[in-house]
Parts: structure tokens; C-alpha cells; sequence
């Protein structure tokens, strides 16, 4: 059975396909055409590195398509994509040629709620420490990203946490305000030049 899955891409470091932007570009062209078709993506945002200082800006987008592969099957390829693109896990929150999040395949809650409750719940210090030794789903960051969620509400505001109830438009507007505004569409041309104001 098809079930829509979510998936966040980002990069902030240049790579084969060119600037961050472009990669964004070829990843989500590369998705269409050997995944599964793209039925829905937001724009492309420039937003701060993340954690804070860790590096350039990113270049995010959220897009979503619909498959009958397992959420570890749809892992499997989107990690294929990434090392394509040079990517190594070195670091964790570390700058990348291209990043691939599985954010949400339908209303999946992997490996079980209470083991998702507990990564979602996460204190911000262990975050940045601990990593999964197996697939969470929903992702259990993304209520408090502003890079995920400004695109995600672009193409899909209404989606529901299988666990918290709240929809992607609740979680985004719980978000400090700063936090948003960072998150601005990019206006193609120079990825080196300047953001706009």
C-alpha cells in the first residue's frame, strides 16, 4: 500500500552538483526519478547553520512522495543518494555536502510510541550527543526545527503528529519567532552572495 512520506533535504557545503541550492535541486530530481515520483515540494530556504555556528547556511526544502517501500528499504536509498553526493557521517549536526531526512511515512510510529516518545523528549544536551542505533519515525526533531517545519508547512501544514496531536502549522507556531524569520525562500541567482535582508 502507498503511504505519503515526508522527507527533509539539506546541505551547506558545495559539492558535484554545484552550491547547496543546486544539490537540493539534483537530490530532489534524483528522488522523482529513482524513488518514487515527487507529488509536492516547497520552495528552496536559505536558513542559519544548526546548530549555531556550526558552519554556512543551509539550503532546506521538504518534499513529499508516496511509496509502497518499507521505511527501511526508503532509508536504505536515500542514504544511497546521499553518499552520491559525497556525504560522510563524521560529525553529528555537522556540515554536509547533502543531507536526507526521512521525516514521516504516513502515521507510522517507529520502533513503538514509547521508544519515540523518549528520543522526542530528548533534553537538548543529549541531542547533540546520543544518535539512534535504528529508524525513528516521526522524526523525533522535527517539532523543534524551523528549517522543517517553515517548508513542510508550505506543502502540508495540516499533517498530524500520529503521537502528539498537533498538526505541523501548531508546532511551528510554538516556535520562538526568531527561529522562523531565519528561515527565508531563496530568490535563485548566487548562492555565495549575501542573503537578503
Amino acid at each position: 500500500m502507498d503511504l505519503d512520506v515526508m522527507i527533509a533535504l539539506g546541505s551547506n557545503l558545495p559539492s558535484t552538483a554545484g552550491s547547496p541550492a543546486e544539490a537540493v535541486l539534483k537530490c530532489r530530481s534524483i528522488i522523482h526519478h529513482s524513488v518514487s515520483a515527487v507529488d509536492h515540494t516547497s520552495l528552496i530556504y536559505r536558513t542559519p547553520g544548526f546548530p549555531a555556528g556550526i558552519g554556512p547556511d543551509f539550503a532546506n526544502a521538504v518534499i513529499r512522495i508516496r511509496s509502497s517501500l518499507t521505511p527501511d528499504e526508503l532509508l536504505a536509498r536515500l542514504h544511497r543518494i546521499e553518499a552520491g553526493f559525497g556525504r560522510e557521517r563524521r560529525q553529528r549536526w555537522g556540515q554536509r555536502t547533502l543531507d536526507i531526512d526521512l521525516l514521516a511515512v504516513g502515521d507510522l510510529v517507529l520502533p513503538d510510541p514509547a521508544t519515540q516518545t523518549g528520543w522526542r523528549e530528548l533534553k537538548a544536551d543529549e541531542q547533540a550527543r546520543l544518535a539512534p542505533e535504528r529508524l525513528i519515525l516521526p522524526h523525533p526533531r522535527l517539532q523543534d526545527r524551523a528549517f522543517v517545519l517553515v517548508p513542510w508547512a508550505e506543502i502540508d501544514a495540516g499533517w498530524t503528529h500520529p503521537l502528539t496531536g498537533l498538526t505541523v502549522a501548531q508546532m511551528l507556531a510554538a516556535l520562538p519567532p526568531a527561529d522562523v524569520a531565519a528561515v527565508r525562500p531563496w530568490t535563485g541567482g548566487d548562492w555565495d552572495a549575501p542573503p537578503h535582508a
